[in-house]
C-alpha cells in the first residue's frame, strides 16, 4: 500500500492492512474521498486512470460536499472528520497529520496585504465552520476553534479562536484532537 494512503487510513482509528482498508473504503466517507484524491494526484501522467479516478472523486464531491481540488498540496495523514461542506483552494498548502471539520473554508484573499493563499503546518486541527483566508502561515501544533476566522499568521503551539482571531499560545494545543499519527 502507498505510504501516504497508509498514513491517511491509520488516522481513522488506527486502521491498517487490507481489512482496515476495506473497512475504510466501505464505511468512512472521509477516507474514501481522500483515497480518490490521492489516486487522481498519483496518476497525473496517466490520462485514462486519472480520468477514471477523477470521475469517482467528482461523484463523491457532490455526495459529501467536499470541494478539494487535486492540485492542492496535502501532507500524509489527512483526516476529514465528517461529511459536509469543506472547501479548499487549489493553491493552499496543508501539512501532515491535519484534521478538517465540516464547514471549513481554506481560501484566497483577492486584495489587500493578505492577497494570496494560506500555508498550513503539521498537526493542525481546523474546527467546524472555521475560515482560513489569505496569504498567511499557520504554524504546527495549532488548534483553530470552531467558527473562527483566521486572516493573520499563527505561530506554532497555539490555539486560535473568535472573529477577529485571537491567538493563545499553548504547548498542548492539539493533544486529544490529533490522534493516530503514523510516522513513516
Amino acid at each position: 500500500m502507498d505510504p501516504i494512503i497508509k498514513s491517511d487510513l491509520y488516522r481513522y482509528g488506527g486502521l491498517s492492512g487490507m481489512k482496515g482498508f476495506i473497512k475504510g473504503i466501505i464505511s468512512i466517507p472521509g477516507f474514501r474521498y481522500t483515497f480518490l484524491l490521492r489516486k487522481v494526484q498519483k496518476h497525473n501522467n496517466h490520462p485514462i486512470r486519472r480520468s477514471f479516478y477523477k470521475i469517482l472523486k467528482r461523484r463523491l464531491s457532490i455526495k459529501y460536499g467536499f470541494q478539494i481540488p487535486s492540485e492542492v498540496q496535502i501532507g500524509k495523514g489527512f483526516y476529514i472528520g465528517h461529511y459536509g461542506t469543506v472547501i479548499i483552494n487549489p493553491n493552499a498548502k496543508i501539512g501532515e497529520n491535519c484534521n478538517i471539520s465540516p464547514g471549513v473554508t481554506v481560501g484566497q484573499a483577492n486584495r489587500g496585504w493578505i492577497k494570496g493563499y494560506p500555508t498550513i503546518g503539521n498537526r493542525v486541527w481546523m474546527g467546524t465552520n472555521s475560515v482560513i483566508i489569505g496569504k498567511i502561515n499557520i504554524g504546527s501544533n495549532v488548534l483553530i476553534a470552531p467558527n473562527s476566522t483566521v486572516s493573520i499568521d499563527v505561530p506554532d503551539n497555539s490555539m486560535v479562536r473568535g472573529n477577529p482571531a485571537k491567538i493563545v499560545e499553548t504547548e498542548d494545543a492539539t493533544d486529544g484532537y490529533i490522534n493516530y499519527c503514523l510516522e513513516l
